[in-house]
């Protein structure tokens, strides 16, 4: 998933913007801007974590544009619904088209990088919803 995809992608649920999210893996690819206008992204530059209109600094869009998200996790903090992604790609499906037993898999082998309050609390499945 590109870095810049996530100044387009909203809580599919409450509609909330910007989604925080957590990179576990990355990779490089050969890509460069060419003669497109930067910022490439309009509202949210989420390389640097920023919305475009508060940046004191230039938009790092050579260097956003060069890393792919391979593995992570995207979480609202509205309605604490988190969406993995998973080899590239985010999956972003409501709560009942989305298989529990995927979802914890994915919450055990990323556990140590996700914050506990996503592992305890966050839905539509957590670790703790996983005891009961």
């Amino acid at each position: 998933m590109k870095y810049r995809l996530l100044d387009l992608l909203a809580c599919p649920i409450c509609k909330h913007f910007p989604l925080k999210y957590y990179v576990f893996s990355t990779r490089m690819v050969e890509r460069g801007i060419g003669d497109e206008k930067k910022p490439l992204c309009e509202l949210y530059c989420s390389y640097k974590n920023q919305f475009i209109k508060d940046m004191k600094e230039p938009t790092p869009c050579e260097e956003c544009i060069k890393y792919e998200i391979v593995d992570g996790l995207l979480y609202c903090p509205n309605c604490k619904r988190w969406y993995p992604i998973i080899d590239e790609i985010p999956r972003m499906l409501p709560d009942k088209l989305r298989r529990k037993d995927e979802d914890l898999s994915f919450m055990k082998k990323y556990k140590n990088s996700i914050p506990k309050e996503i592992l305890e609390e966050g839905v539509p499945f957590n670790l703790k919803s996983e005891q009961s």
